[in-house]
């Protein structure tokens, strides 16, 4: 009899912890992730991934600890650099998931394409993460002739012109001036 009841009142019986309660459906995703949408009948839109990532530093790197400031080296973003490109794989985002309170993650989107080897030195990376190919940058030809039909305007006064009557009329404000 004594033995029954130590085994009912064994310490390793009083002593396990409940896994908690587990709700019933959910999607899950790659990753080990369980979403529980709100309505039962909700349908995920299909999203094609962005291929790269634009990873700026929007916090300082010190009084952090050495293994963030270690990420941050080896993605280039620390104390001189704040911008980098990174690709979208699971190696990268778990290093990013770790320092996601000091980075700003935007998605390269690429609106006219994306850019083929003979494009990457005309390409402009844009704040809002849009990447954009501008083959030949030529300046507008009615800019260039107002320009320089203001450079050769004889009205046109010069700096040190106007700073003299500037003075002139600040000391003799009645009659001063040319």
């Amino acid at each position: 009899m004594n033995q029954q009841l130590l085994k009912t009142f064994s310490p390793l019986h009083f002593f396990n912890r409940s896994k908690g309660y587990r709700h019933p459906g959910g999607v899950r995703y790659p990753g080990g992730i369980k979403y529980y949408p709100r309505d039962e009948n909700y349908v995920e839109p299909d999203i094609t991934p962005s291929k790269l990532f634009r990873v700026e530093r929007i916090k300082p790197v010190k009084n952090n600890s050495w293994r963030l400031k270690t990420i941050l080296k080896e993605l280039k973003i620390d104390e001189e650099e704040r911008v980098t490109i990174v690709k979208n794989i699971p190696e990268v985002n778990a290093r990013l998931w770790k320092i996601k309170h000091l980075i700003k993650v935007t998605p390269i989107t690429f609106p006219y394409g994306e850019p083929s080897k003979d494009d990457i030195k005309h390409t402009l990376l844009k704040e809002n993460g849009e990447c954009i190919v501008i083959k030949q940058l030529e300046p507008n030809p009615k800019a260039i002739e107002a320009l320089d039909k203001f450079d050769s305007n004889p009205k046109k006064m010069d700096s040190t012109t106007i700073k003299l009557d500037s003075r002139l009329k600040w000391v003799n404000p009645l009659g001063g001036g040319f």
